[in-house]
């Protein structure tokens, strides 16, 4: 049985047929831009995640550049960049004219070090920081990271793409953060039929801004109030995110009995596993496995490639040492953990609605090719 990496195609019964209902009544009513969908969607998202405004945007790209100009970041200011994180979130910081800095990873959650993180807030004083939920959860010393940017006033941006659902101290992630984003890619958890982004916040002058800038920095139909850009969501895309809302639970829940699954099973076979700190409820985004060595991970990859088992590596390189980085990294705070991180990260297969035969088929295909791999 081959295993995929990730399946998009597994909806619940009744949802493709859903789907055409809507987008032909829209169609023929011309609801393209803007309109109840969008409206609906951030009122759920609004609601959901506990934060008072949600606003939809292009894409998560978008969502992170809007977070940045709306919170005052522009040229010349230093922002703070995890050094493992996706090249959206440092690309970001350079699009809107800022000088990105990386801060070294903790290798027990994937998030950033709070020591370096620390000392580059403290020496550098940055305008801006920013900081990335990956692998499903968040940085197991969230809060001292809030409170810490607080304190010396520094703009917390929480890119949130690989963590909607995730729950901290029993409510959503992004409670209490100053401003989040999340992607809408349809690889993630809330996954759109294209891209798709949205910023949250508490602050309404702060999603006043987010709202203009995203619409040409509009303040009437043909009057300008700030210079910003087209990142509308589309309503097509908005409907399709509202009718995958109602099966967000039971999706998540599928995801979390993967997770519980391979928690269960791959530690026989001699796998490390990294797991979300203390106080979070993980979504289920991705399985992250640690092979060290990387002839060992090397060999257990070509395994599972004949064997037919879908594999990634997210990240297999830190963004400091990105070809693209070199023209615009003002700096690095703390050491390589991140390096080591990325070079021995291997993730399994988990998406929604994934069989117990495929689950077994994958912890037995990574025992066999553990074996291979230590002989080798």
């Amino acid at each position: 049985m081959n295993v995929p990496f990730i399946d998009l195609k597994r909806y619940e019964p009744g949802f493709h047929k859903a789907l055409m209902e809507k987008f032909h009544l829209m169609s023929l009513d011309a609801q393209f831009i803007g309109g109840r969908e969008v409206s609906d969607l951030e009122q759920r998202l609004s609601s959901l995640l506990m934060v008072e405004h949600a606003v939809a945007c292009a894409n998560g790209t978008d969502a992170l550049q809007l977070a940045l100009r709306a919170a005052g970041v522009g040229i010349g200011d230093a922002v703070l960049v995890p050094n493992v994180t996706f090249w959206a979130t440092f690309e970001a910081v350079v699009n809107v004219g800022a000088d990105p800095v990386t801060i070294d990873a903790d290798l027990s959650d994937g998030g950033v070090s709070f020591e370096a993180f620390e000392q580059a807030i403290r020496k550098l004083q940055p305008k801006a920081a920013l900081v990335a939920h990956l692998y499903g959860w968040g940085s197991a010393r969230l809060l001292d990271l809030r409170a810490l940017c607080r304190k010396h006033g520094v703009v917390l941006v929480e890119d949130g793409a690989q963590s909607f659902g995730a729950r901290y101290q029993g409510a959503p992630i992004c409670k209490g953060a100053h401003i989040s984003t999340t992607s809408f890619y349809p690889a993630k958890v809330l996954g759109g039929a294209g891209d798709g982004g949205a910023v949250f916040t508490d602050d309404t002058e702060l999603a006043e801004k987010l709202r203009r800038l995203g619409n040409h920095g509009r303040t009437a139909h043909y009057g300008y109030g700030d210079v910003g850009w087209n990142s509308r969501l589309d309503s097509l895309q908005a409907a399709f995110l509202n009718l995958s809302l109602d099966h967000i639970d039971a999706r998540i829940a599928s995801r979390r009995e993967a997770v519980a699954y391979y928690q269960k099973h791959l530690p026989s076979t001699g796998i490390q596993m990294m797991s979300a700190p203390d106080g979070y409820e993980e979504n289920g985004y991705c399985n992250v496995c640690l092979v060290p060595d990387p002839t060992r991970k090397a060999a257990m990859e070509t395994c599972l490639k004949t064997e037919g088992i879908g594999f990634g590596n997210i990240y297999p390189s830190v963004m400091s040492k990105q070809p693209g980085a070199v023209a615009y990294l003002k700096g690095h705070f703390g050491g390589q953990a991140g390096d080591q991180l990325c070079a021995s990260v291997l993730n399994l297969p988990l998406f929604p609605y994934m069989t117990e035969a495929e689950l077994r088929r994958v912890v037995d295909v990574v025992s066999a090719c553990k074996e291979v791999a230590h002989v080798r």
